[in-house]
């Protein structure tokens, strides 16, 4: 599966930054390609292109903020999860991603 993210919490600091390696670290032990950027205080880091967000299958939302640029997800499937529930259990929210794509 190809998985694009996107990680913001209030104050765009840590939990920013820790769901960001979650997330990827998790998706990539099981298997799936992903690029994830962050957005915080210093702006939109690792920003997701175009042809990274048309391939993908999943929109992982991993927020506690409203982020910037939205609309470039539009028409895509997005799962939204909170930072701090992502960096408790990130493999069990994969495998909660991989049940919903398959269907």
């Amino acid at each position: 599966m190809k998985i694009v993210g996107v990680a913001a919490c209030m104050a765009g600091i840590a939990h920013t930054y820790i769901a960001k390696e979650k997330l990827i670290k998790s998706a990539r032990l099981r298997g799936h390609t992903i690029s994830c950027e962050t957005q915080g205080s210093i702006g939109i880091e690792d920003e997701l292109n175009a042809k990274e967000i048309e391939e993908a299958d999943v929109v992982i939302l991993a927020i506690d903020v409203a982020i910037d640029r939205a609309e470039r997800f539009e028409g895509k499937k997005i799962i939204k999860i909170d930072t701090s529930t992502l960096i408790k259990n990130p493999i069990g929210f994969i495998q909660k991603v991989e049940k919903v794509i398959q269907r």
